[in-house]
């Protein structure tokens, strides 16, 4: 298939727009490097019904009784309920869940609780994830309640500031555990833990009962053991198709991780992973982001397949080859600077499979393993997602966006001509230097800022990225083409950080999620403290106008010595007043209007992924000759088919 005759857009329904991404070069790889890929996109695929769970109880239960609808040939489909029935269901697929992937919100049916109960009735009962001697109309029960009750369990992660985040969270983290029982639990585990302590809490459920706090360990032998054994035998034949002994060790001490739950192994497993540089493919798989806790201590199971795009891969290693330069003139405190900077490794990479927390709804740029301390000693590894970003890229032409939401002609052309390039490089700069930049002072507990360090660090990426991408060094090493291109990115940048991101919220509501706090933050605060931007009314319409960009960019620097401060230090309080300040609250005036705008242009805000379809090809002999791509499939196949084919906890 030619790049011309692939079709990068796919269906689209609710808010959402699902693209295809092409695997390029993938059919120059060894036989050997296509099994491996296909082992580990198992593997990947495997872990969906973990994801499932961990973002809400009764989702898989949902999940199943819905696709027993869709998929019984006898209900009337020609009807608004069943149609609206159908379009939940997507929602469903594409969150992992009842509730919104971005705004974490519960779901509003378009169908009615009568219509819902009359059709279960219709379908046959050994269709239905029934447990022994539960009745349908028990399930109806259950089910209406997560569905159509707007205050039971309305979202899935609550950041309110006063709140007690976990009992008003409807994650699937904890059980009968208060915010303050959490937090003190861990706490105490981390006492005299030492600088190298694990990541308490990342992979297990913590619940009390009988008055008693205990874990339940996500391993093949507790908590997800079904799902988990599968992954490890794919993992384990996996190993066969290795490119090297550093990559069997590495899946070898992965699969001894998920065999014991034992966290000290996932420490040993992220440190031969990171210092793992050889090969050309590589994956993630596990419990790894820790962005659905309201507490940011318990990690969503995700899975990505990928294999470095070689051409592209110059640019990453120019900037990871130039860590310590970048560091050195980083504008913060040299207190929280690195002397030395570890094993910074960067690559643009082709996906190969998503699962999990990574799909459909993606991540463009990963930077792993995420415990401080290994950074520290042992470095980092970052990818930018390259087919990914030219799937978004290819999506997005023509829609008209920058026409509405930039100030001018001129601004419009700077970013057409720029946008693509920068887009990626700043990318680059927030995973490969921001996130591995820095360190905290001896003593500082990583997890001090609580329900803020997300925001706080992904806001200390962004600012890493921003403040360098204007700098001369970039010109010199033949990053950006000149010393005008990165105004393209402070120009959308801040856009979206005041303005076109709030297409993303309903009225009303403030902003939860971290990324989106963290772009309001740095955007806001620059509004606030300076003249280098403002907001502008031209025509009725408002606009972003960048008044002097040096300027701007002394702000990022200002910003940026702050918020490395604050992470450095564990300063809560001054981490809480900066994001309650800057990152959560929105002008509902300024925010009608860009919702109208939005509207008119008919874009859906948020955009994931179907995955290629991998199938062994075999010779009469039966032998597997190759693993032919197949683009074709459609949503409502390709989630049907993983139900089917990967489904195992209910």
């Amino acid at each position: 298939m030619t790049e011309t005759e692939f079709r990068y857009t796919g269906e689209r329904f609710a808010d959402i727009q699902l693209l295809r991404y092409r695997l390029n070069g993938f059919e120059q790889l060894s036989l050997s490097q296509k099994r491996f890929i296909f082992c580990l996109a198992k593997a990947t695929l495997y872990g969906r019904d973990i994801t499932f769970h961990q973002f809400g109880k009764y989702n898989l239960l949902v999940r199943r009784t819905l696709e027993a609808i869709v998929e019984d040939l006898t209900i009337d489909r020609d009807n608004d309920d069943f149609r609206a029935l159908h379009t939940y269901l997507k929602r469903v697929w594409f969150s992992n869940g009842v509730y919104h992937h971005y705004g974490c919100e519960k779901f509003v049916p378009g169908f009615s609780e009568t219509y819902f109960r009359s059709i279960l009735n219709n379908v046959e009962s050994r269709r239905l994830p029934l447990a022994d001697g539960e009745s349908v109309a028990h399930l109806a029960d259950t089910l209406s309640k997560i569905i159509f009750d707007a205050n039971y369990l309305p979202k899935r992660v609550n950041k309110a500031d006063g709140e007690d985040l976990v009992l008003t969270s409807a994650c699937n983290y904890y059980e009968g555990v208060t915010q303050k029982e959490a937090e003190d639990y861990y706490n105490a585990m981390k006492e005299g833990a030492g600088d190298n302590a694990p990541s308490f809490g990342l992979n297990s459920r913590l619940v009390k009962r009988d008055g008693m706090l205990f874990e339940e360990v996500y391993s093949a032998n507790g908590l997800y053991a079904n799902a988990i054994r599968h992954i490890v035998s794919w993992l384990e034949k996996a190993i066969e198709f290795a490119e090297n002994d550093k990559q069997r060790d590495v899946i070898a001490t992965l699969i001894d991780y998920y065999r014991t739950g034992d966290l000290r192994t996932f420490d040993d497993y992220s440190i031969k992973w990171v210092e793992c540089l050889d090969g050309r493919v590589d994956f993630i798989n596990g419990f790894i982001e820790v962005y659905g806790d309201p507490l940011g201590l318990k990690a969503s199971w995700e899975g990505i397949v990928e294999y470095t795009d070689l051409e592209a891969t110059r640019r990453t290693r120019t900037i990871s080859d130039n860590a310590q330069w970048f560091e050195d003139h980083s504008p913060v405190d040299e207190r929280f600077r690195k002397p030395v900077v570890k094993g910074v490794t960067a690559n643009v990479i082709c996906a190969a499979m998503l699962g999990g927390d990574e799909y459909p709804s993606t991540a463009i740029g990963i930077n792993l393993p995420n415990a401080d301390w290994i950074r520290a000693q042992h470095g980092s590894k970052s990818v930018t997602i390259g087919n990914l970003t030219d799937a978004y890229n290819k999506a997005a032409k023509g829609n008209g966006f920058l026409e509405e939401f930039a100030i001018d002609q001129p601004t419009v052309d700077m970013i057409r001509k720029y946008g693509d390039v920068c887009d990626d490089l700043h990318t680059d700069l927030h995973e490969c230097l921001g996130h591995g930049s820095g360190q905290l002072l001896p003593g500082v507990n990583p997890d001090a800022l609580k329900s803020y360090g997300s925001t706080i660090e992904e806001a200390r990426a962004d600012l890493f990225g921003l403040y360098y991408i204007a700098d001369k060094k970039l010109v010199e090493l033949n990053l950006t083409p000149d010393e005008e291109a990165y105004k393209s990115q402070y120009y959308t940048y801040i856009m979206n950080g005041l303005m076109s991101q709030l297409v993303r919220i309903t009225p009303g509501n403030k902003i939860e999620e971290a990324h989106m706090r963290n772009r309001a933050l740095i955007a806001n605060w620059c509004l606030d403290n300076g003249n280098a931007i403002s907001l502008v009314k031209r025509n009725g319409k408002t606009y972003v106008q960048i008044n002097d960009y040096e300027a701007l960019r002394g702000q990022f620097a200002s910003l940026l010595a702050e918020v490395q401060r604050i992470k450095s230090e564990g300063d809560y309080e001054a981490g809480r007043a900066l994001v309650e300040t800057y990152g959560v609250n929105i002008n509902a005036e300024l925010h009608a209007e860009v919702l109208e705008r939005y509207k008119r242009l008919d874009i859906a805000p948020y955009k994931g992924f179907l995955n290629p379809r991998m199938l062994p090809v075999h010779n009469a002999k039966g032998e597997v000759v190759d693993i032919s791509l197949d683009y074709s499939e459609s949503y409502d196949e390709q989630m049907l088919r993983y139900s089917r084919q990967y489904g195992t906890l209910i």
